[in-house]
């Protein structure tokens, strides 16, 4: 399997990543003759058919799943001093997976007209989102119009600026709001639950527009309207939403949490309204994952 090379934003180390299941991805995402034909047969009913998924879920969510956490901790190096409740307390794997972090260990970004990531996750900048189709595989077209169906919202982000951030199975799976915000009715799109991993994305851009996705869009006081997207993928049909429409939530309020799996969430920025900071635009032109925690700062408001 290829090497996932990330940077870790707080050590400014390069490290390889440990990839759950990363024999199965390579069996399936892999641009090699084998792995077209196994995945020309395995994932439309993996990726398109939520039976599975869901079969999956409950798996996980079940007494028996318990005895995974320990070994998934020591494999994967959790940090486990982060967490709200002791490991003892988590009645499944889904509870370990969904866990809480005491509120300490990611502190916020305080400057009222900066954003925040939202999630502990892996991230790609793009000041201008039409620099983003030729990212990861040249001559493969990334879709704004897929991934929003919806003419008035593409015509205003379509030259926007967007965040990609992508999460792991070891990760913090809850999500928050970047800045403060008043979140309207979330949308479903109902699509597959393919791999958003980086070898998947690489032989089919567009997976981040065929997957099952929930978008919001948040009015806000110094970015605009901007689009918060959460994207489901293998294993991960259930995105759960924890907030209440039209209620405004300060910055680093809780949005809500994918179930297990691996997942990503895209932040569209009307143009000019965000610049993003400089770590983070330096790795993403070269083509660096970046490794940052919720409550990290993301950029500032241009207006």
């Amino acid at each position: 399997m290829s090497k996932i090379i990330y940077l870790d934003r707080l050590t400014k180390e390069k490290r390889e990543e440990k990839v759950y299941g990363k024999f199965f991805i390579d069996l399936l995402y892999k641009d090699t003759f084998l792995s077209r034909v196994i995945s020309f047969f395995i994932l439309p009913l993996t990726a398109r058919f939520p039976f599975f998924s869901k079969l999956y879920g409950f798996f996980q969510k079940t007494s028996i799943s318990r005895c995974k956490i320990t070994p998934f901790i020591q494999k994967f190096d959790v940090d486990t001093s982060e967490f709200l409740e002791p490991v003892s307390h988590f009645c499944s794997f889904n509870d370990f997976f969904i866990r809480r972090l005491k509120p300490e260990v990611r502190p916020i970004a305080q400057e009222e007209n900066r954003a925040i990531l939202p999630t502990d996750a892996r991230y790609l900048v793009f000041p201008d989102i039409r620099e983003f189709p030729h990212f990861f595989v040249k001559g493969k077209k990334f879709s704004v119009k897929a991934l929003l169906k919806n003419e008035e919202l593409v015509a205003k982000y379509q030259a926007g600026s967007m965040v990609i951030a992508r999460l792991c199975p070891v990760d913090y799976h809850r999500f928050h709001f970047p800045c403060k915000a008043t979140p309207g009715q979330p949308r479903l799109i109902n699509g597959a639950l393919f791999s958003v991993n980086p070898i998947a994305l690489k032989r089919n851009i567009k997976i981040l527009s065929e997957n099952k996705r929930v978008i919001t869009t948040l009015a806000t006081s110094h970015f605009g309207d901007l689009l918060y997207i959460e994207i489901g993928a293998t294993h991960v049909g259930s995105i759960h939403q924890t907030f209440q429409a039209n209620k405004t939530y300060e910055k680093g309020d809780e949005k809500g949490y994918f179930s297990f799996g691996g997942s990503c969430l895209i932040l569209l920025f009307e143009p000019n309204r965000i610049c993003f900071d400089q770590d983070l635009l330096e790795s993403s032109a070269h083509s660096q994952e970046v490794r940052g925690l919720m409550g990290q700062s993301l950029g500032s408001s241009i207006h």
